[in-house]
């Protein structure tokens, strides 16, 4: 680690005992960053007392995770110029042993990478269907990626070359600063590591449908900003998303009015849809039945997203969870 000095910067908002596990994980003597969304917890507090520089980010613009990875990173850059790598980090993750290391390793190596992520796996898989979910979500496959998500570690001239995260980015923030890294000729890797815990949280189908809803909004907003590009991965998430939760949905409902009662067959596309990521994609029934349902959430948050740009309006990061 010696070889190359690194920072962490840690972004929060009502986190609670998952921030306090997430600070006690870093390795000491890093300089760290805290940005705080607001919180009402004490979170900010308790990062003070940690050691870590605290950023309290202004309320009279929205909190998102982009602006306030940002804030952490140019004062992060402020108080430690020579600084190198930045290890960013979620408030609900713990950071694993040996991963700061090994990925700095990694980047050392390899000139054109410009950002390393490993295994995030959740803390709590067993508590919820749900937290389940989610920690099979993260389970996508090692080497050369398209992108990363909120925890990674990055090299500094990169990432100031992109000019950062987009602050306008209410969610999918980081495949859109990836998109733009690689524009420029850089490579993003996740390792077979394990890297950080991170705590969903889940326990309610309600949460589940605000996180994706919070999805949809971000595969609209990203996918509109990078409409002219050729590589552009959230168009292709928005375009099934809009397949399966509005342009089938319309076509049944039209053969059902048209042809009734045969035209009714022709909603049997769900269940077959279901069927066949249950049976083929061994993804087993209640999770296929949920990942259908999941692509309705994501249309009401890209209708939300056209709504808004409509209305030139922007609006906080959408909160799943209650404070910890």
């Amino acid at each position: 680690m010696a070889e190359r000095l690194i920072g962490i910067v840690a972004i929060g908002r009502n986190e609670g005992e998952r921030l306090k596990a997430c600070l006690r994980s870093l390795p000491p003597g890093l300089p760290a960053v805290y940005v705080d969304s607001a919180s009402t917890d004490g979170s900010a507090d308790f990062a003070r007392a940690m050691g870590a520089q605290v950023v309290d980010l202004d309320l009279t613009r929205p909190f998102t995770a982009a602006r306030a990875r940002n804030a952490g990173f140019e004062r992060l850059l402020r108080t430690a110029p020579e600084v190198e790598l930045v290890q960013f980090i979620d408030g609900d993750c713990e950071l694993e042993s040996g991963w700061i290391d090994a990925a700095a390793e990694r980047l050392r190596h390899v000139p054109a990478l410009a950002a390393v992520c490993g295994r995030r796996r959740e803390k709590f898989p067993d508590r919820s269907f749900y937290n389940a979910l989610c920690d099979r979500e993260w389970d996508t496959p090692v080497g050369l990626t398209n992108a990363c998500g909120g925890d990674a570690l990055f090299k500094v001239p990169p990432l100031r070359q992109a000019g950062g995260f987009d602050p306008a980015l209410t969610a999918h923030e980081e495949p859109d600063l990836c998109s733009r890294l690689r524009a420029a000729g850089f490579l993003i890797e996740r390792l077979d590591l394990p890297m950080t815990r991170h705590d969903a949280d889940i326990t309610s189908f309600h949460q589940f449908w605000r996180r994706n809803t919070r999805a949809g909004y971000g595969y609209a907003q990203v996918a509109a900003k990078h409409r002219g590009a050729r590589d552009n991965p959230a168009r292709d998430l928005l375009r099934r998303t809009v397949r399966w939760g509005f342009i089938l949905p319309a076509l049944c409902l039209l053969a059902s009015v048209a042809f009734a009662p045969w035209g009714l067959l022709t909603w049997g596309i769900f269940p077959l849809q279901i069927a066949r990521r249950a049976i083929l994609g061994r993804l087993g029934w209640q999770r296929a039945s949920v990942e259908l349902l999941q692509k309705f959430a994501e249309l009401k948050g890209a209708v939300v997203w056209l709504n808004d740009r409509v209305r030139n309006r922007q609006r906080d990061a959408v909160q799943y969870k209650s404070a910890g």
